[in-house]
């Protein structure tokens, strides 16, 4: 039964970001979707760690550490990518502050998700375990 109560707070948790990011998009004030480019790097950013899973002894491997690696720069892409918009042009930029922020919140809630979801499909007492 914990089991499901975790999946149902990742998928709440999921469903708070991407609820922060389409306000950064649809509010009146913002009205702007370019923030929506983000969703990109949600996907993409579990799957070198999917595609490098390791054998469960604990070993890490130059693979495994690569497929970290490339995560990280993922992770910090979609980070950066707000902040980079809300900043260029100096005279009139693509989005506002406020939007750039309300993306940033969101990214940390959805990545704290997703990475709450690999550890509790990595774990061995859970019966849905990949």
């Amino acid at each position: 039964m914990a089991g499901i109560k975790a999946l149902v707070t990742l998928a709440f948790l999921a469903s708070l970001g991407v609820m922060f990011l389409i306000l950064a998009c649809a509010l009146p004030r913002y009205n702007n979707w370019w923030p929506l480019f983000v969703l990109v790097f949600y996907v993409l950013a579990p799957l070198p760690n999917m595609c490098n899973r390791s054998d469960g002894s604990g070993n890490t491997s130059p693979r495994r550490e690569f497929g970290w690696f490339i995560t990280t720069i993922i992770i910090v892409s979609a980070f950066a990518l707000p902040i980079v918009l809300a900043r260029s042009p100096a005279t009139a930029p693509v989005i506002e502050w406020g939007a750039c922020w309300l993306v940033l919140a969101g990214n940390v809630v959805t990545f704290l998700t997703i990475f709450g979801f690999v550890m509790m499909a990595d774990s061995d007492d859970i019966e849905y375990s990949m």
